[in-house]
C-alpha cells in the first residue's frame, strides 16, 4: 500500500501567479546537502518542490526549519516508495500547480542548480521535449567517475539503447532531467518505476509517444555524499526490465501502431537467423557424434539463412536509428495533454475549426516556436 502524502509550504500558488519553471528535489539521507542545492537554485525557478521520501534523516523537516525561500514547498510521503515515485509525486504537484517545465534536480549535490537555464532551454525554444544530463560527453568528466560506476553506466546506456530507442542519448540512469508540463501529462505517472530504474523507464515511455530527448553535457561532482544504487545488485533487474521493454516498444511501433518493411525486416530476419543457427548446431553436433565432417552443402544451407538474416536484422536496427523522433510534440499539445484545439494558441486558424486532429503545418509549428521564444524572452 503507497504511503500516504503531506503537504505544507509557505506559499500558496493564486490564479493570476501559477508557476512556469519548476524544481523536484526527491529526499532520501541528503540532510548534509539539501540546503546548499536549495540555496543554489536561481531566480528563473518560481516553485521548488521537495518531496521527503519518508528520509531517516527527516531532510523534509530541516528545510522547514532551515529554509525561509518562499519558493519551497514540502511534501512528504508517510513511507519510503523510491526515488522514483518520489519524482512522480512532486511532477503531479507541479502540472497541479500550473508548471510549464519541470525540473528534477537531487538532493546530494552532485547536480549543479546554475545549468538549469541550460536543461529548459531546448524545452522552451521547442527543440526537445525532454532533455537529461550526459557526464560521459567531455572525456575529462570520466576520469573522475569511480570506474564501477563508468563501466556500468556504459553497459546500462547500450541497454537503454535497445528499450527506448534513443540512439543517439548516453548516460539513462543520469538524474537530472526536464521535462514539459504537456509531455508529463501524456505519460502514465502511476506506472513508471517507483525506484532506480525509474530514469530509463521514462526514456521507454517518452518513446512510445515520440517525444524528442536531448542530452545535456554537464559535469557531476563527487564527494563525501552515499549512493545507495549500487550496479552489481541491480544488474539482474535491469537487464530483465530492458528486455521487457524492448520488446514492448517494437511490438508498439512496429507492428500494433504501424507496420512498414522494417516490420518485415525484423520477422523475416529473425525467422532466417533461427532457421540457419538451429539447422546448423543440429548438423555439427550429428557430425561430431559420428566423427565425419559436415558436407558443404549442408554447411551452405545452414551459413545463408544466417548470413541473410543478420543482415535483414543489421537493416531493422538501421530503420530503427533513423525512426528516433526528431520533432517536439509538446507545441501541438494543450494544457490537458492532448492535440491542441483550434482556439489554443495563434498557431491555428479559424479556418480549421473542427480539424483538431489535423498535424500542424511547418508555418504552423514556427509560429508557435516564435510565439514561445517571445514569451521566455520577456519573462
Amino acid at each position: 500500500m503507497e504511503g500516504r502524502e503531506s503537504t505544507s509550504h509557505s506559499k500558496r500558488t493564486g490564479p493570476g501567479d501559477a508557476p512556469q519553471i519548476a524544481v523536484v528535489i526527491p529526499c532520501f539521507k541528503v540532510a548534509r546537502h539539501v540546503m546548499d542545492v536549495l540555496a543554489r537554485v536561481g531566480p528563473e525557478c518560481s516553485h521548488i518542490y521537495v518531496v521527503d521520501d519518508a528520509c531517516p534523516e527527516r531532510s523534509g523537516d530541516i528545510v522547514e526549519a532551515q529554509c525561509s525561500d518562499p519558493r519551497v514547498r514540502v511534501i512528504r510521503h508517510s513511507e519510503n516508495r523510491g526515488v522514483g515515485a518520489a519524482v512522480m509525486t512532486g511532477y503531479r504537484a507541479a502540472i497541479a500547480d500550473g508548471a510549464a517545465v519541470i525540473v528534477k534536480i537531487d538532493g546530494d549535490g552532485q547536480m549543479a542548480p546554475e545549468r538549469l537555464p541550460d536543461f529548459i532551454a531546448p524545452i522552451i525554444a521547442a527543440q526537445a521535449d525532454y532533455t537529461k544530463g550526459n557526464r560521459f560527453y567531455d572525456l575529462a568528466n570520466i576520469g573522475r567517475m569511480p570506474p564501477a560506476r563508468a563501466i556500468g553506466n556504459a553497459a546500462l546506456s547500450f541497454m537503454a539503447k535497445l528499450s527506448c530507442g534513443y540512439w543517439d542519448v548516453f548516460d539513462p540512469t543520469n538524474g537530472y532531467t526536464a521535462i514539459h508540463a504537456n509531455v508529463a501529462r501524456q505519460l502514465p505517472l502511476d506506472r513508471i518505476s517507483a525506484r532506480y530504474f525509474f530514469e530509463t523507464d521514462m526514456l521507454f515511455r517518452l518513446s512510445t509517444i515520440r517525444a524528442v530527448v536531448i542530452d545535456i553535457p554537464m559535469d557531476a561532482h563527487y564527494a563525501d555524499e552515499s549512493s545507495s544504487l549500487r550496479v552489481s545488485r541491480v544488474f539482474g533487474e535491469f537487464l530483465y526490465k530492458h528486455a521487457r521493454n524492448t520488446l514492448k516498444r517494437i511490438f508498439y511501433n512496429y507492428f500494433l501502431r504501424d507496420f512498414t518493411i522494417a516490420s518485415l525486416e525484423l520477422v523475416v530476419g529473425l525467422v532466417l537467423f533461427a532457421f540457419g543457427a538451429t539447422y546448423g548446431v543440429i548438423h555439427w553436433i550429428a557430425s561430431a557424434r559420428e566423427g565425419v565432417e559436415t558436407a558443404p552443402g549442408t554447411v551452405m544451407l545452414a551459413a545463408l539463412p544466417v548470413l541473410m538474416g543478420m543482415q535483414l536484422l543489421l537493416a531493422f536496427i538501421g530503420f530503427d536509428v533513423a525512426a528516433m523522433p526528431k520533432r517536439a510534440i509538446h507545441p501541438l499539445l494543450d494544457r490537458r495533454g492532448r492535440v491542441d484545439a483550434p482556439s489554443a494558441g495563434p498557431a491555428r486558424s479559424p479556418a480549421l475549426a473542427g480539424d483538431a486532429e489535423r498535424p500542424l503545418s511547418e508555418d504552423e509549428r514556427d509560429g508557435i516556436r516564435r510565439q514561445q521564444r517571445e514569451e521566455w524572452q520577456e519573462r
